[in-house]
Order: structure tokens, then sequence, then C-alpha cells
């Protein structure tokens, strides 16, 4: 083997990423939104994280917010009072999640509707008696806390979202005998949404109407785009949701979805994907891999790669489930005492280059790396890099070179693998890097 074509496996096998300041792509997107927003022992580090948009979802689920919070069957407990009379709510508890939220920098996205329902018994999850109704406890829920209603607050909340997966169980198998999220019709939930948007926007038309949060936005998302659109009804804003092991599913998702709109006629209308996290099945009992996996480093190579993804896919806001502590779904926190785990940090890194504005061009054509950069107004310049191999067998590491834009040098790498968390290596334009690790560079 000539000594050239040694030179050109060597150049094929490295894995290079180059940066190109010059081309301005957009701002960095609220890709590190999330689900549930701090409590009193993660405030400090919540806060860190510059959370732009905390979705209230299943948030009556976890104690540690108090129980009895954001449902509107617990905020309205009894469907007979009078809508009009401000004795007939209860925002105590859900007033102390909202303030928690704008304490840590975080804006509230409310979800109107129900949590999840696990159990033998359901409580919230069937059609309300009187939709119009319905609609009207949720303007008053809007007013208390956007127009000091009922000793409320101004808090600007600007999205409200109506419902949450109203498609989660098939008409034809679980939702027969024990649905979760949905216990009517499609049929009448469309009513239900028809009647509760045209109901808010009417009063308050600079606010964003949307949801509804589907599980599965190809097969239910068509008809329901299809029957609002002939009532000429608002949709500022189509939320739905998608867990997987590969961010291109993801990403794939994330496009049939911003076409379906564009196709259906809604091309103003925001695509937010409001649930996303690691899942390597849904049927994976007893071993449970994918609970495990959520608080590694493995992980947060994920959330990286998919943010990375995402960043440069036809969508509005990523919104990570789930930051409510306590739960197999929340991978910055260590259950019970709270102590930091390695998906934190991927979502650190993120609010990193949010911080700089704008997002740049970077390029890599190694598989299973996935890049993003961002440019401060002086500059500066900031680059995400995640490894991420869904088969555990890679067990490697490789290096990576920047290709430095000129006048440019590393000034600093932080680097969370199985070696630590937020590690400091030395700053160099060759960074190495295991089968599932992320990295922070600074340029100057």
């Amino acid at each position: 083997m000539t000594h050239s074509i040694l030179i050109s496996l060597f150049i094929a096998a490295q894995a290079v990423v180059g940066i190109n300041p010059a081309t301005t792509l957009g701002p960095v997107k609220p890709m590190n939104a999330a689900n549930n927003g701090p409590i009193d022992p993660t405030m400090e580090s919540y806060t860190a994280l510059r959370v732009p948009y905390a979705r209230t979802h299943d948030t009556a689920l976890g104690e540690e917010y108090g129980g009895h919070c954001i449902d509107i069957n617990q905020i309205f407990p009894n469907f007979n009072a009078n809508v009009n009379n401000p004795r007939s709510y209860d925002f105590t508890n859900s007033d102390v999640v909202f303030k928690d939220m704008l304490k840590a920098g975080t804006k509230p996205f409310f979800r109107l509707g129900q949590s999840i329902e696990h159990q033998t018994k359901k409580y919230g999850i069937y059609p309300p008696g009187n939709y119009n109704k319905w609609a009207r406890i949720c303007e008053h829920i809007i007013r208390h806390y956007n127009e000091g209603w009922a000793d409320g607050y101004h808090m600007g909340i600007e999205y409200w979202e109506i419902w949450n997966e109203p498609d989660l169980d098939d008409p034809d198998d679980r939702w027969k005998t024990d649905p979760r999220t949905w216990g009517g019709t499609q049929q009448q939930f469309y009513d239900l949404y028809v009647t509760t948007a045209k109901h808010l926007k009417m009063c308050f038309p600079d606010l964003k109407i949307g949801g509804p949060a589907f599980a599965n936005p190809r097969k239910y998302g068509p008809p329901f785009l299809d029957y609002i659109k002939g009532k000429n009804v608002p949709l500022d804003f189509f939320s739905h949701h998608m867990y997987h092991r590969k961010p291109a599913r993801i990403t794939e998702d994330v496009r049939i979805v911003r076409e379906m709109l564009d196709s259906k006629g809604f091309t103003s209308t925001e695509s937010i994907l409001n649930e996303w996290n690691y899942n390597r099945s849904w049927e994976e009992s007893p071993h449970f891999y994918s609970r495990r996996a959520r608080s590694t480093v493995k992980a947060a190579a994920f959330i990286a790669a998919v943010m990375c993804e995402c960043q440069s896919a036809p969508l509005d806001m990523l919104m990570y489930y789930d930051l409510r502590p306590n739960t197999s779904w929340c991978g910055p926190w260590e259950p019970i005492v709270y102590d930091i785990r390695p998906p934190y940090w991927a979502l650190y890194y993120w609010a990193e280059l949010a911080d700089y504005g704008t997002w740049i061009e970077s390029t890599c054509d190694t598989e299973n790396i996935y890049t993003c950069a961002a440019k401060s107004e002086d500059g500066k310049i900031r680059l995400l890099i995640s490894r991420y191999h869904e088969d555990d067998s890679h067990d490697t590491t490789r290096d990576i070179t920047i290709q430095l834009p000129s006048g440019y040098e590393v000034s600093a790498i932080r680097l969370t693998d199985s070696l630590g968390m937020d590690r400091r290596p030395d700053a160099s334009n060759v960074i190495t890097l295991e089968s599932n690790a992320v990295a922070l560079i600074e340029l100057l």
C-alpha cells in the first residue's frame, strides 16, 4: 500500500467538525424547554438550566408539588358550582407551582385538562357534562393567572393547551375497558376542543390557543385538522409526542407533522413536540432498560443529539418529559436526594448555546456524531457535540478534529462522559469522545 493511500485512509477515518460563523441560520430555538418546574430542593440547579418554558402536565401526580393542583377537576372541584364565583376555584397549590417557575426564570406553558390516570377508577378523563361550562372554567383560570381575577396574578402566560393525548388508547382496544387520558369518543373530543378553542380565542385573541398533544399524530392528526378547519377553529400551535431510541426517528415524525400541517392549510401554526425522552421499548419489564438508561451518560448523549437534530428540523419548540422529580422519566436529578445526573448537563449545555443566541452552520459527516453551534453578538462561538450510540456494543473512543475558523482557537472544553460530569479537559481542537458523551467547546 502506497504512502498516499495510507494518508487518504487516515483522513477518511477522522471525524471532522466544521464551523462557519459567516453562515447564520436563525435563532437558537427553545429545544431545552420541558415539562414541569422546580421544587425547593432543585430550585438552584433548575434555575441554572434556564428552562425557557415548562409545561404543566402530570404535575398533580408528583407529591412534591402538593398533589392537588393544575388539573381542571382539582382547580374547579365541584362541576356543579357557579363558574363565575371565585370561591368555586382552588388555586392554592397551583399558584405555588407557577410562582416557583417564574422564580426560576421559566415561562409556564399551561395544559388545560387532566393528568394521565393509570388507576382502576378514573376521575377526570371523561368528557365534561357541559362543554360550554368547561370552556368558561378555562377562561376564568386564564383570567386568574393573566388578569388578576380571584386575587390572581399578571403572569403573561401565552401558551394554553387544550387536553393531553386524547388518542392514547385505540378506540378498538384499551379505550373500551381502561382509558387513561380520554374516556370519550374522538368526536366528543373534537367537540370539546372546538367549543373551548373558539371561546378562549374570542376572550383572549392575543394568546396562543392550541393542542391537543397527540400521542400518535400521524394517525389522528389529519382527521382532527380536517374537522377543526371545517369549523373555522383557530390552532395557534399543534402539540404532539414522541418517545424513541433513535434521534432520526424523532425528527422523521417532526417533518411529517410539519408537512401535515402545511398540507391542511395550517402553515402559520407552530409545531411543538412537548413530550419526548429516551425509550427503547414500551414492553421491556422486568429489566426496565429504558428506566435505568434515562439517568445515564447514554441519555445525556441522546438528549443532546435530539436537540441538535431538532434545531435543524421544522420544529418550533422541544419540551423534555420530565423535570418532575422522583419519576422514572426525570433524568437530571437523583430521586429523593436530588443529586445532579448526566442528563442535566445536556440541557445545561444547550442553555449555554441559547445564551449566545445566533445559530450558525456546523457540519460533520460522521455517523452518530451530532453538532450545533451558536455565535454571540461579540463573535464568540459555542459548539455542542454529542456522540450517541443506540447500540451498547459500541464502546470505543474516537478523536474528533474541529476545523477552526480563521482567527479562532479553542479556549475551553466541558465534557460529560463515563469519567465524570462537566469535566474540563485541556483546550484543544482535537477532542476524544467515548461512544456516549457530550461536549461543549468554547471558541474565541
